[in-house]
């Protein structure tokens, strides 16, 4: 415990024995017949039975359809994915060669609307504005404590800017959409100035902190931060910019914005429900899917020996299905989605300019590879569990890839997935305080047993308690006895 205040179990000593014996109590006595789930007809993780959402709550913000409604029947179609019901193929194709995208995207989810020109030069003077953080807040909380983990690292700095807002529980509308822009435009400092004081602090690199400058997209600001000669290429810039639009928003039924309703419906502060969204999105079934995907593709190229032998791809891919390779996890990342079934229309789009990407970057090689995994897994995948429904690549499947090709470092993938879903939180927040006047408050089913209660002196301890105990009071005293005799010798010493 010489750095760090919390222990592990391995640094307990003669506690351990006390852990374990309470671990086991714990795992003996907190499982729930599966059965039961069915014999109550409880949808677990708010699905029924095909692996549909249950409907929870209404929303405009966004919408993700993967089938067609032909004569009563939903029909498997190429997914489609709308902000505020606009197509978002048509919101990438009508950037024409402008920079801002996501900063339109922004507006977009927030407004409702298509910002027009002299929307966008006041809204971007806005966001320049609060794309700032003080040099206190940047020395005192970003680079105190730093870890590995940014997201955490992100939380706490969204809790402590509370400390710094003169209305933080004002959660009038109005308010609301102030500390909401806000965020959108400090979190990727916090994200790139948490990740630099981590290398600094940590791995004992040089520390830099470079200021955005105004004039420059959230992207190019990005890449000018994170980068120690803060150049970049149009291309990089482009290709960063279209993925934070694609991943600004998902329907509103995924987990993290399901946190924001749920946390927001509870009337709390605007930096208590975005640091849940992140908490929710930090978690590896959500967010962290593409550091899976890019960790697997690294494993396929280092057994894989000829990239471009498609048997061979295909035997090493049949190893990760059976279990016999990478994480064992029978899983092949970045393939299927809950929703879509032809394809993604997200990882369409990314794919397009994830190969602009590697050709200007000579990585055509490895985008090759990509290509041919996704050809053959959605097969082999479908044949492995026996499917029915198309299984297709989603978006996770590229975004690493870009993000690797774009110098981002692994630790930034699920920050940079916040940095562009925030603005989805804040529009459902806003949504939600707007439309919504009660608290969301689900119901469990006890299936536990009632039970009498048994008096103090009556009760039995568990198993082995009582010699674990014996053992903590021996070497209790021992310690004791060790600690008197060295106080009694430093005392000679000093006289």
């Amino acid at each position: 415990m010489a750095d760090h205040e919390m222990m592990n179990l391995e640094e307990m000593g003669n506690l351990k024995e006390s852990m374990v014996l309470l671990q086991e109590e714990l795992i003996n006595n907190h499982r729930i017949d599966p059965n039961l789930y069915v014999e109550y007809d409880v949808k677990r993780g708010l699905r029924d039975s095909a692996g549909k959402g249950v409907l929870t709550g209404l929303t405009e913000i966004s919408d993700v359809t993967g089938y067609n409604l032909i004569n009563g029947r939903n029909i498997p179609a190429h997914g489609r994915l709308y902000y505020q019901g606009i197509n978002v193929n048509e919101l990438v194709e009508g950037l024409e060669g402008r920079k801002f995208g996501f900063e339109e995207t922004i507006y977009l989810l927030l407004f409702g609307r298509l910002p027009s020109k002299t929307d966008m030069e006041m809204f971007t003077e806005v966001m320049a504005n609060f794309e700032t953080l003080s040099g206190r807040f940047v020395r005192d909380v970003v680079m105190k404590a730093s870890n590995k983990d940014i997201m955490n690292a992100m939380q706490r700095c969204i809790l402590t800017l509370y400390t710094y807002d003169s209305k933080p529980e004002d959660i009038s509308a109005e308010n609301v959409l102030r500390q909401c822009i806000e965020m959108i435009a400090k979190l990727p400092l916090i994200a790139v100035y948490s990740y630099h004081s981590y290398c600094h602090f940590r791995k004992d690199e040089t520390l830099f902190i470079r200021n955005p400058q105004k004039g420059l997209s959230l992207a190019e600001n990005i890449l000018l931060m994170l980068r120690p000669a803060g150049n970049y290429t149009e291309l990089e810039a482009k290709v960063l910019d279209i993925a934070l639009i694609l991943h600004a928003e998902h329907g509103g039924g995924n987990n993290s914005t399901f946190t924001t309703h749920v946390v927001t419906s509870s009337g709390t502060d605007t930096y208590s429900s975005v640091a849940a969204s992140i908490g929710s999105l930090k978690g590896p079934r959500h967010g962290g899917a593409n550091l899976k995907v890019q960790d697997m593709f690294e494993d396929i190229e280092a057994n894989v020996k000829n990239w471009s032998d498609e048997k061979e791809v295909e035997n090493y891919l049949r190893k990760i299905l059976n279990r016999e390779a990478f994480d064992r996890t029978g899983l092949i990342y970045g393939m299927g989605h809950a929703v879509y079934t032809l394809s993604d229309p997200r990882e369409v789009i990314l794919k397009r300019f994830a190969r602009q990407l590697a050709e200007e970057k000579g990585m055509m090689k490895e985008f090759a590879l990509y290509e041919m995994v996704e050809r053959l897994a959605g097969r082999l995948v479908m044949e492995q569990r026996k499917l029915f429904k198309n299984v297709c690549a989603n978006v996770d499947f590229y975004s690493g890839f870009v993000y690797t090709m774009l110098g981002i470092p692994k630790e930034l993938f699920t920050p940079i997935f916040a940095i562009a879903r925030i603005p989805g939180w804040s529009a459902h927040r806003l949504e939600e305080i707007l439309n919504a006047s009660k608290i969301i408050r689900p119901a469990y089913k006890y299936v536990g047993h009632h039970m009498d209660f048994i008096p103090y002196d009556e009760r039995t301890a568990e198993e082995g308690c009582e010699e674990v105990l014996e053992n903590l009071e021996s070497t209790s005293a021992d310690s004791g006895e060790i600690q008197e005799n060295l106080i009694e010798e430093k005392a000679q010493q000093e006289s």
